[in-house]
């Protein structure tokens, strides 16, 4: 009885022993013959709808993530539903840009759920508010680079790299048509041999492809196979042939080459806004290492610093917004080169709680002359009561990108605009016994003795400003609403601001800002877009016009800016992206910033702070 059923047992043990290795084999074959299916990107013959609808739920799914870095205004930020099997392959939005296993393209890291950039549109103006600036998307049609992804268009074309591989596109390009034309020669009567010439050939193409992906890796005589690609196309043309066929497989392919290009342009310029938008590994370092500096060190003895000064009216006050240590050197080291009387300087460096140590610490432990130097932090700012509408905590400039119709033309035109942030509408109530300041933003450099503004009369105004007359008000009334404004009245700039702090609290100026933006918040406006019209309104008719060769600004995101100009301005402002101490800065314009650089300090050599 036993030897009966021990039988069985075996045969059945031994066929589910047989299943199991064939599965294992096939698990292996499988992903095998897919890679060499897709070796260096290569599309078969038969490009089938599965294959191109996959891509486009690839495109749709970086359309979503550019959605939320860029305002959704046209077909390309759209978004689309994407296939769980493909979120699935997402990684965290601070890790590194991951492959997709499945198709081998690369993939955007999943951004955080709150959104880096705000927008608003409305009827033929757009927008953008954020720490730096964003790019905008308007009507494809009619839209270039620069306004559809902003300032990384011009990077781009400075740091444009020779093609090493234009050969290897031609011959793709060939493999491609070649492939369209071949299930049709192949069904023509008596034309074999043709069909055989061109099934080698791009056999022969495909294994020049497996070992080469530029230029430098072809065999010799590579352009006579290429000629000889040539020929045989030509030949095949010279048949009659489903043209509707050969349309149909060469539009797939153009559509997914196209698909592909554009993932891979958005995938560079979410990267590009990742690391402008990201604090240097290096600064963050030199940041924590100054604050653990700070506290080991016991030879800090606050007890010495000049009180007196910091709420002494008769000294010339300078406010600086900064979570920055380098740029708030920078700034206040060329205020005081350029100073005949720096003993006369207060600087007031307000930061946020991080950053409020290594401040203090690099302030005590570096000279700046006999300038005064007063760090706060914000966070401990008592102002006696709670503000709903104005968050306490560090606001900076806003920065935003105008985008508006020319009148009478189908163009979009795109102007930047920095203004103030909601931290500076409570200057006035930090500063209750100054009556005057000059506020400078932490991306400036100073190239004049600014002494000669505290002469400034600001006859009745309370804002000293820098004009920018590319952007006028009647330019913006569907934000500015329909106000008591002149029509050619322009919009100002921030960055060098001389403030009567005086005439400010006489005039309420800061409960007429919180005003304005509960307004905004009304019309369901972010916050920081909300802002933009604030600033406007809460100014208009108080702005006091300085000369333009005071402030010269755009060199974050401009390449063109005049250098007899550069040269001549009084204060540089690098508003834009492409800040001088990131290594996306505009080259030509960073060395006037580095200039100023307090670089024999050891924690940037510790920290390999190299701007």
């Amino acid at each position: 009885m036993v030897s009966s059923y021990s039988f069985p047992a075996k045969r059945g043990w031994r066929g589910l022993a047989i299943a199991v290795l064939g599965l294992v084999i096939l698990s292996l074959l499988v992903p095998l013959i897919f890679l060499l299916g897709l070796h260096n990107n290569f599309h078969s013959a038969d490009v089938n709808e599965d294959r191109s609808s996959n891509h486009v739920s690839k495109s749709a799914h970086v359309d979503d993530i550019l959605h939320r870095l860029t305002p959704p205004l046209s077909k390309d930020v759209i978004e689309n539903s994407v296939k769980e099997a493909f979120n699935n392959t997402v990684r965290d939005a601070a890790a590194h840009v991951s492959k997709d296993q499945n198709e081998g393209h690369p993939v955007l890291p999943k951004l955080l759920e709150k959104s880096q950039l705000d927008t608003k549109n409305e009827g033929n103006v757009i927008i953008e508010a954020t720490q730096h600036m964003q790019s905008v998307s308007v009507d494809d049609t009619k839209m270039s680079c620069e306004l559809e992804f902003g300032s990384y268009c011009l990077w781009c074309h400075e740091h444009k790299e020779e093609m090493k591989d234009s050969m290897v596109k031609q011959m793709k390009d060939r493999l491609f048509v070649a492939r369209a034309f071949l299930p049709i020669i192949t069904k023509l009567p008596g034309q074999q041999k043709l069909a055989r010439e061109m099934k080698q050939t791009i056999q022969e193409f495909e294994k020049i492809f497996s070992d080469a992906t530029t230029d430098a890796d072809l065999p010799p005589h590579v352009d006579k196979k290429l000629q000889n690609m040539e020929e045989i196309i030509e030949r095949a043309k010279e048949f009659p042939l489903d043209c509707n066929y050969v349309y149909r497989k060469l539009k797939q392919i153009l559509n997914l080459t196209e698909d592909e290009a554009h993932f891979h342009m958005k995938q560079s310029a979410f990267l590009y806004q990742l690391a402008v938008q990201t604090m240097p590994k290096s600064l963050h370092c030199l940041s924590m290492r100054l604050t653990v500096e700070y506290f080991r060190s016991h030879s800090l003895d606050m007890e010495l610093l000049p009180i007196e000064k910091f709420v002494n009216p008769e000294l010339h006050h300078y406010v600086l917004l900064s979570n920055n240590v380098l740029s708030s050197s920078v700034v206040i080291n060329s205020t005081v080169m350029h100073s005949s009387e720096s003993q006369n300087l207060v600087f007031h460096v307000i930061t946020d709680g991080q950053n409020y140590y290594a401040m203090k610490f690099w302030f005590f432990m570096n000279s700046y002359k006999e300038a005064t130097i007063h760090v706060l932090n914000i966070e401990d700012v008592n102002l006696g009561y709670h503000d709903k509408v104005i968050p306490l905590h560090l606001s900076l400039s806003e920065e935003y990108r105008v985008s508006f119709r020319i009148p009478s033309s189908s163009q979009m035109n795109t102007e930047y605009i920095s203004l103030f942030g909601h931290t500076h509408f409570l200057l006035p109530e930090i500063f209750q016994k100054l009556n005057k300041v000059v506020i400078l933003d932490d991306d400036i450099v100073v190239q004049r003795d600014l002494s000669p503004l505290w002469n400034v009369q600001l006859e009745g105004k309370v804002n000293g400003a820098v004009q920018f007359c590319d952007v006028r008000l009647s330019q913006l009334k569907g934000y500015l609403g329909e106000n008591s404004y002149s029509q050619s009245s322009c919009s100002w700039m921030s960055g060098l601001n001389i403030v009567d702090l005086v005439k400010w609290r006489e005039l309420n100026l800061t409960d007429t800002y919180r005003r304005l933006l509960q307004v905004q918040n009304k019309r369901d406006a972010s916050l920081r877009v909300g802002s933009f019209p604030a600033n406007l309104l809460t100014f208009q008719d108080l702005v006091h016009p300085l000369d333009n060769s005071w402030a010269l600004s755009g060199l974050g995101h401009n390449y063109g800016v005049d250098a007899h100009a550069v040269e001549e301005a009084a204060v540089l402002h690098y508003n834009g992206n492409m800040k001088p101490w990131l290594e996306l800065g505009i080259r030509k314009y960073k060395a006037r910033w580095k200039k100023y650089l307090k670089r024999a300090d050891q924690f940037m050599g510790e920290c390999n702070v190299n701007p």
